[in-house]
Parts: structure tokens; sequence; C-alpha cells
């Protein structure tokens, strides 16, 4: 063959490298024997902008070409592409080109087919395919022509293949035919005829579950990607599968390889048995690449090997969406094969939507399942007549039919997906014989004589080994990309699966250009689907569970400051009362939708928080559904913050310089309930939270709020020397003050920069922004603010050796606190005059100094600065007692609450 197009386009002896030449020659294959017009040739190179030498370089392409097919020595044989008017012709013998061979074997194996020959089909079109070797036409630019050829010969693939399935299907294949073509719909989701063709397999195989599962994969993949419902084919298919339609059955022998004697596969040739001749197994596969649960495989193992004998025969595994419940169940099913020799069956507890089933469709569903699919219609076994047996109606009934089956009978059941204990406690009554395992998103606690075992995330450990055994090489190359991709995943089994398959199934990614995809929170789950395997749809489901209200909770629950918050802030966001709030958060943490997360030892010793990817989808079915939840929410907790971190900062250092911002308290929030007598441990746990609340609280254009929320926070970062929090809360509140045009909260946050930059020893910052504060406070009208300026100033300059200076500053402030009534501003300039003394020799007045000290700070309720003045004027007393003059300067000076210096103020000093 000289010829091919049904892949990369390819020509003997020499296939032009050039891109656009191979585009000529594959338009010239695909209308071969056929004049092509030079104006279709230029369309499909250039569009509908050629280049002026358009037809030019088009002439130079088609020499190419002309030299490329005469290349390989030919012996005199004629040039196959003519110049023919309007353009030109490329003559191709019929054996020549892959297309025309591919499109004879198509049309014999459809006519095979219509006779009913399937073997002969079968070999035909699979001749047919075999001539592919990736998508047609491909590695070359396309043009209108090109692209419309590609789509049409694509599809004609995709018929011919499942036409050669249903040959297949025909001979018996289906078992074989398992493989193929769960990776064919996992390829194309949205082929009904495929997926068709996958139910019949896996029916016929012995496996109705999956074949329902697979149902039920495709209904989902048609709503969400295109709004609409299976079409009659594949849903009538469905509901034969349910009704183990005995016509579905394979009736003949398999071409090739039977189905194994009395495996999932077996059906009895006859009898009136109503039972099948071996045990049913009704299981999915078991996950060839299960990672980790060590702990839980070896309890359910214990379990399962004492069910047969033991009281409690029942185990109850629950865990939130996607942690792998349904895997674990059915690994242990397929491991306790040989101690259950009467059978192992899995019922499905929801429908095809997602909601829960009756306790009777259960039973049904299971009784059908014990008799084996080779019984007729919906019934449970054959009666005298050969007909079949009809189900009774009433649950009671069904209940003492199941547990007749079972009776004596060492089985294994798996319930799965169990929405509740109502749903499952009628099933197990009638199971009472057998070994039974419950999986369900919530603890069934009200279940009597279980043993529960809760099932969490992985360890970061078995997170990553996952990954690397789904991702292959290229996440077993790049460590730090995997473990990354682990956290950002939150360690869910599921969504680990899924991003592994995502990077295995796109050759071009990298890990780490995956970790990058995921790394923004209100885009994470939208990544994290490939196919029918969707993490934010799994997830849904739990949503989707819990009632109204609940749902809402989850919802405005995410605009928590961090994915860790204190009981109050539930009460904040909701808007309500603590009982009610505390109510709501435990029924999400019953449904796995929340976690509770024990801190012993701490102020708030359970704190509530997110897993990772709930989060994400809790921020995402906010923006959906009401955003303006969200934000009433936001500002609440802005609100609540506010009025606590206040009521924190006042019993730490009553008097302390904060900005005053009118705030409404917010209901159930009580500050003396919440802090108690802790205010330095609220602060403690609460810090990053309040952090984050100046960030959405600027994020929202709360500008008043922003600000105020730093003001009030600014006490303990100095107190605790968070400096990076310190900067960047302050660089926001500062942005929010001059977004609002608000000239005093501009000047507060300006000097409590000052105070930052002093603290860091940058005392050039921090004179520029006590200077630019004071000129504002002055501005304002605010004479106490400028005193409290001027003081800063002064101690900057007294740092620098600079006393004189720095005693005309604290002079100032002085007057100006004075004059404004401001006590604490004139202890603070008090302290400065007093060491400004000291540092003269001057110690009889520094003494003085601090006595008016204290009295001013007494004055103002300040209890830190009286205790400051109180201990200075102490300490400096004893030095001059002990050692006589002189001695004051071998001591460190505490020139603010906290703040000291090492030794005496000299021209190079910095505050430490």
């Amino acid at each position: 063959m000289r010829y091919r197009v049904l892949g990369p386009v390819h020509m003997t002896p020499r296939t032009p490298s050039a891109a656009k030449p191979r585009a000529v020659l594959a338009t010239l294959l695909v209308q071969s024997n056929t004049v092509v017009s030079t104006h279709t040739l230029i369309d499909e190179l250039w569009g509908a902008e050629p280049p002026r030498t358009a037809t030019t370089t088009l002439q130079v392409y088609v020499s190419q070409l002309r030299k490329a097919l005469l290349d390989d020595d030919t012996g005199g044989a004629a040039q196959p592409l003519l110049t023919r008017s309007p353009g030109y012709l490329l003559r191709v013998a019929p054996d020549e080109l892959d297309l025309t061979v591919f499109e004879s074997l198509r049309a014999e194996g459809r006519a095979a087919y219509g006779r009913q020959e399937y073997a002969d089909a079968s070999r035909a079109l699979s001749r047919a395919l075999g001539l592919w070797t990736g998508p047609a036409l491909s590695g070359i630019p396309h043009g209108p022509s090109l692209q419309t050829s590609a789509i049409r010969l694509n599809e004609l693939r995709a018929e011919v293949l499942e036409q050669r399935i249903s040959a297949d299907l025909r001979l018996g294949q289906h078992q074989e035919l398992v493989g193929e073509l769960m990776a064919l719909a996992h390829e194309h989701p949205l082929r009904e005829t495929l997926r068709c063709h996958l139910m019949v397999a896996l029916y016929r195989s012995g496996r109705q579950s999956d074949a329902l599962q697979v149902y039920h994969q495709a209904r989902r993949a048609l709503v969400d990607e295109l709004g609409v419902e299976p079409g009659p084919v594949l849903s009538r298919l469905h509901e034969r599968i349910l009704a183990s339609d005995p016509s579905l059955a394979w009736h003949g022998e398999p071409e090739r390889r039977p189905a194994p004697a009395g495996g999932p596969g077996h059906r009895p040739a006859g009898g009136s048995s109503g039972r099948p001749a071996g045990p049913p197994v009704w299981l999915p596969p078991a996950v060839a690449d299960f990672v980790g649960r060590e702990d839980e495989l070896a309890v359910g193992g214990r379990l399962l090997a004492q069910a047969p004998t033991a009281r409690t025969k029942v185990l109850a595994l629950s865990g939130r969406a996607g942690v792998g419940k349904t895997t674990l169940a059915v690994r242990l099913a397929h491991g306790a094969a040989d101690r259950f020799p009467g059978g192992r069956v899995l019922v499905t507890l929801r429908d095809a939507g997602g909601r829960a089933v009756d306790p009777r469709t259960a039973m049904v569903t299971l009784l059908r399942r014990l008799r084996g699919p080779q019984a007729a219609g919906g019934g449970v076994g054959a009666g005298a007549d050969g007909g079949a047996v009809p189900l009774p109606s009433c649950e009671t009934e069904l209940a003492e039919l199941l547990h007749a089956r079972t009776e004596g009978r060492t089985m294994l059941v798996v319930l799965d997906d169990a929405v509740s204990e109502a749903q499952v406690r009628p099933v197990l009554a009638a199971l009472s014989d057998c070994a039974v395992v419950v999986t369900s998103r919530q603890v069934l606690g009200a279940l009597e004589n279980v043993r529960h075992l809760t099932l969490d995330v992985l360890s970061r450990p078995e997170a990553e080994a996952l990954l690397t055994a789904c991702g292959g090489e290229r996440m077993r190359d790049d460590p730090e990309a995997a473990g990354e991709i682990a956290g950002l995943c939150g360690r869910l089994p599921l969504a680990l699966r899924v991003a592994a398959a995502g990077l295995a199934a796109r050759p071009h990614w990298t890990a780490a250009g995956l970790a990058r995809r995921l790394r923004d929170e209100r885009t994470r789950l939208h990544a994290l689907a490939l196919g029918d395997l969707d993490v934010r749809s799994t997830l849904l489901t739990a949503y989707h569970d819990v009632g109204e209200e609940s749902r809402h909770a989850f919802r405005v629950l995410g605009q928590a400051a961090l994915p860790d918050f204190a009981p109050w802030t539930a009460t904040a966001l909701l808007g309500t009362d603590p009982a009610r709030a505390e109510r709501l958060t435990e029924e999400l943490v019953a449904a796995h939708l929340l976690e509770a997360r024990r801190r012993p030892g701490r102020l708030t010793p359970v704190r509530y928080g997110f897993h990772t990817l709930l989060r994400s989808l809790a921020l995402d079915t906010l923006a959906e559904e009401c955003p303006q939840e969200g934000v009433a929410a936001v500002e609440r907790l802005c609100r609540a913050f506010l009025t606590l971190a206040r009521h924190a900062d006042a019993r730490m250092a009553p008097g302390r310089d904060r900005l005053a911002y009118d705030v409404e308290p917010v209901p159930g929030v009580v500050p003396r309930q919440v802090i108690g007598s802790s205010p330095l441990r609220w602060f403690q746990e609460e810090s990053a939270g309040l952090s984050e609340a100046v960030r959405q609280a600027h994020a929202a254009g709360r500008w008043g709020l922003c600000s105020a929320l730093a003001s009030a926070a600014a006490g303990y970062y100095e107190a605790s020397a968070l400096w990076d929090e310190w900067q960047s809360t302050h660089d926001l509140a500062l942005d929010a003050a001059r977004a609002a045009g608000d000239v005093h909260a501009e000047a507060v946050v300006l000097r409590s920069l000052g105070d930052l930059a002093w603290q860091r020893h940058r005392t050039s910052p921090a004179l520029d922004r006590y200077r630019l504060a004071r000129e504002l406070f002055t501005r304002h009208g605010d004479r106490a603010g400028a005193g409290r300026c001027l003081s800063a100033e002064a101690d900057v300059l007294l740092a620098l050796g600079r006393a004189d200076h720095a005693g005309h500053a604290y002079a100032r402030a002085l007057a100006e606190c004075r004059s404004a009534g401001d006590a604490r501003g004139s202890a603070e300039a008090l302290r400065g005059l007093a060491l400004v003394a000291r540092s003269q020799g001057e110690q009889e007045e520094a003494l003085a100094h601090l006595d008016a000290c204290e009295s001013a700070a007494r004055s103002a309720g300040d209890g830190r600065w009286t205790e400051y003045a109180r201990r200075t004027a102490s300490a400096l007393r004893m030095a001059l007692a002990s050692d006589g003059p002189g001695a004051e300067h071998a001591v460190p000076l505490e020139v603010r609450p906290g703040v000291w210096l090492f030794h005496p103020p000299g021209p190079d000093q910095r505050a430490a």
C-alpha cells in the first residue's frame, strides 16, 4: 500500500516533512481520481485570506510532491499527479490507498452481518479496523475540506467498530469483550451504542450489578454534558436487565472460549430448580491497584471469618462520598470467597437517579440475584409448569421468602450505599443467617449488633502510592508534584484516582502541570473530572442527601475564614442562635459533609472543618445557587470577629489605641461567653482566621470593617511578634482607608505601620509613617492622635541617640495630649521625658516624670501602663540605691511596656 490517510498522512517511498505539502497530498487523496480545483486547495491551506503568492506557492508544493512520488526507482512509470483544469488530479489504484481498502472491507462486513454470517462479518470488519493507525488525517493542519473528511472517516471507524462488537456478541464473545468495551466507554462516554454493548457483555458474564452501574454512569454523563436523558434503546435495555429478561442471556455456545463453569457467567442448561447450579456471585471486579487500608481489611477479615458462628454478622462501613467504602467492601467480599460457599451478592440501595430504594425493592433485587438470571420474567424460580413463580407484593412476605431462601446458607451480602437504618433494618432481619457488609455515608448508629468502621482519607504515603500506581511513570518521576497533588485532593481515594487517570489519559501533561491546575480552590473540582469519573458529581450526591436547611448551612459555612472554625463562627455565619447552629453543624458531621475535630486543652475543645474538596464544593454550590447568602454571611463573620477582637484586646491592654468603628453586634455571639477569661488564648487560636477576615472584608469592599479589624488585631500582632501578619493585614487596611477616603482611619493604620517598622529596626520608614500619620491626624482635628504620633517619633529619635530632639518632641506631645484630655497619650509622653532625663543623668527628674506617668496611666484606667511606670521607677530607684550614680546604666532600659533597649541610648542604638 502506497498511501495512508487512516491515521497520520503517509506515502511511500517518502512523505514530505513540511505540513502544507502533506495537507495538499491529503486533500488530493481523499478525492483521489477526481480533479481538485486550485481554489479548493488554496482555501484548504490558507482559508479566507490567502497570501498574494498563494498560487505560486501551491505550484511549488505540487512540484515537491511530484518529486517525492517519483523518488523510488519506478523504471519510467508515469507521474500519478497530473495537472487537469481547473486544478490537479492524483491517480490512485484501488489497492494503493488504505481508505479504498477500508471501504471495501466495510461493505463486505456489513453484507455478511446482514446475512447473519457473524463470523465472516467479524473477520472483515476486524481487518478494516486493522488499517487504522490513529485519528484520520492526523499530523496536518485541517482546512474546511479536510476537517469534514476527518469527521466523516472517524465516524465511519466508530460505526464499523460498533458493528464488529455486535457481531462478536452474537458469537458469544461477551467475556472477552468486557475489557475492550470498558476502555471504549471511557474513551467515548456519550456513545450509547457502546454502553449498550458493554451492558449486554457484563450481563451475560454474570455481572448484572456492573451492567446497571454502566447505565447509571451513562445517564450521568448524558445529563451532565448534554442535559438529556438516555435514548429509548439504552433505557429499554436498562429495564430488561433490571427484570433479568431471559432473552438477553446467551443461549448458544461461544465460538472461542466458553465461560468457566460455576463462575459469574455460568448459566444452567435446564432443570426445574429455582436456584442456579452454582452459588450466586454478583460482585463488581476488585480494583487491581488497591492501596492501603490494612487495618480496615484486618478488622473486616476477622469479622467475616467469625461470621458463620458469631452473634455479630454485620459490618457497617461509613465515610464521606469518594472515600472508598464500596471498593473496600468488594475487596473484602472477593477475599472471602472460600468462607462463603453459599454465594456472595452485592445490592445497590439507590436507583439510577441516586434516590434511596425502599426495603421491598432491595429484597426483590436480592431474591432475583439469589435465584439466578436464567429464570423467566420477574419470578423467583420455576413452577410445576415450568413458568416463573411471581414475587409476593407484601414486604412481610418478601422478607419471609428471603429468609427462607438464605436460611442455613453461608452467604455474604453487600448492601451498598445505604441511606438510613430504616432502609436496611427489614433486609437485615430477613438475612439473619448471612454475613452482611453495609456501606453508607452516614454512621448507622441505631442498628443493633453491628460492628461499625468509619473510613477516613488515606495517609500521605498511601495517597502518594495510589497516585503512582494509577498515574504511571510521570507521577513516579516527580514525587514533589505527587505529594502536592495528594494534598490538593485531600487524600480522598476517588479524587486521587481521577487525578491520576487524567494524567495517564493525557500524554502531553506533566505531574507538575496537573498540580498547578488543582491549586485554585474554586475550580479544583472541575479539574477532577474525566469521562464519567467526576468527583464533584459524587460529592453532590451526599450534598443532596441532606435537607434544604442543612444544604444551606453547608453552603454558608464554606465562607468560614479558615477551613477549621469554632462553634461561634457557625453561629455568626448562619445568623442564628448557638443551639440551632450546633444542631445544623452536627447534622453535617453525621452526613460526613463536615468534620468535628477535637482539640483537647484548647479554649475551644471542638472545632469544625471541611475536607478540602468539600470546602470547594461548598464554595461552588454557593456561587451557583445563591451567592448573596455568602455576602451576608461574610459580613456577619467579620462583624463578629471585630466585636470579639476588640473585647479580647481590651482585656489584654485596656486603653490601647484602636480605630473607632460602629459595628452592629451579631446575635448569638457574646464575647464574654466565647472568650471568657482567656483573651490571649482566644487570639492565639483565632489569629489566622482574624487575618483572613481582614482579607475577606477587603475583597468584599467593606472598607471600614477591613481597617477596624486590622486595627483591633494590631496589639496582639505586636505582643506576639507576628510581623508578617501585621504587615499584610495593615497593607490591606491602609488600601481600604484610602479607598473609602477615610483620613482618620488612614492615620491610625499609618501609625500602626510606623510601630511595625520601628519594631523591625527600620527607623527611616518608621519616622516617615509617624510624620504622615501626624499630618493626617492634625488635618482631621484629632490632637490626641497627633500627640501620640509625636511621642512615637520621639521614641525613634531617642533610639538613634538624638536625646535633645527627642526631648523636644516628647514635650510637644505632652502639650497636645493634655490639651486634648488624652490621659493615655500624656502617660506615653511623660514616659518619654523620663527616658530622656535618665539618658542625660537627671535621675530625680526621670523619677518625677515616671511618677507623673503612673498617675496619668491610672487616670486612663490602663493597668499595663500603670505597671510599666511603677516597674521602671522601682528598677531605677533600686539601681541608684545599690550602686550610686551611674549604676542605672548597667540595666536594660524598657522604653515601652515590653519593648527594651539593652544599652543606654547612643548615636548608633536601635530598639531591641
